[in-house]
């Protein structure tokens, strides 16, 4: 189990453990616009929405989750969490999802799978969760443009090498940057993922920052501390 300030997550039955990204993702997606309504997609352990529960006062946080044993995690997760009225897990793929939208979003967040390389290992269930074959940026993207409001707010983090590609394709479908944030593990070290913030409103200016999470082994930085500190033990 592991222990947040406000929830504890399970995570025994999900491929992709809690990791920086999704704890980055829950922290830092912009919340300015009080969204009543929030999608996570791919939610695995759930972490993300419920980070976002614990932040925001949206009172419907839905997620989506294809894999059996991560799904009945992350529902066994959010019944066990002080916000159970608010959380509910959908069993589909986000293909499935889409063919029906019953409803709009003002926020969607997604720490989608990503690692395009050519290997695949022996555990299918890990490689559906760490593989973009297994939902697209395209996919999302368009899902994205499918299910949010107006006003509306479409938040990601993935690899920096993907940036470029990812900011191209949300252009095609009138969705403009309003946040961008490159992460580096250290101040030496290369920028390793890109947190994205995307609206319907082409912006002038776009908040454009870096945050380095420690400039030693467990030596955290203020900035990372400040983001986080709300939600690690230890913060």
């Amino acid at each position: 189990m592991f222990k947040f300030k406000q929830f504890s997550i399970e995570q025994d039955r999900c491929a992709m453990k809690i990791g920086t990204d999704g704890v980055l993702l829950g922290a830092w997606a912009p919340i300015d616009n009080n969204p009543f309504s929030v999608l996570d997609i791919g939610t695995g352990t759930g972490i993300i929405a419920l980070m976002l529960s614990q932040r925001s006062n949206a009172q419907q946080i839905d997620a989506l989750e294809i894999d059996d044993e991560a799904y009945e995690q992350a529902v066994d997760n959010f019944e066990n969490s002080p916000w159970s009225d608010r959380l509910f897990c959908f069993h589909a793929g986000l293909d499935e999802f889409v063919e029906e939208p019953e409803d709009e979003y003002d926020l969607i967040v997604s720490n989608p799978p990503f690692y395009t390389d050519d290997y695949k290992s022996e555990n299918e269930q890990r490689d559906i969760a760490r593989f973009a074959d297994a939902m697209p940026f395209e996919d999302l993207v368009e899902a994205a443009d499918l299910l949010l409001s107006e006003n509306g707010v479409f938040a990601v983090i993935i690899p920096f090498k993907e940036e470029g590609n990812f900011m191209a394709l949300a252009k095609e479908y009138e969705l403009y940057p309003i946040k961008i944030t490159r992460v580096k593990g250290t101040p030496t070290t290369e920028i390793k993922r890109s947190l994205l913030a995307f609206s319907r409103k082409e912006n002038a200016t776009v908040l454009t920052n870096e945050l380095i999470i420690e400039t030693a082994r467990h030596v955290y930085t203020p900035e990372y501390i400040e983001l986080t500190k709300d939600f690690y033990l230890k913060m």
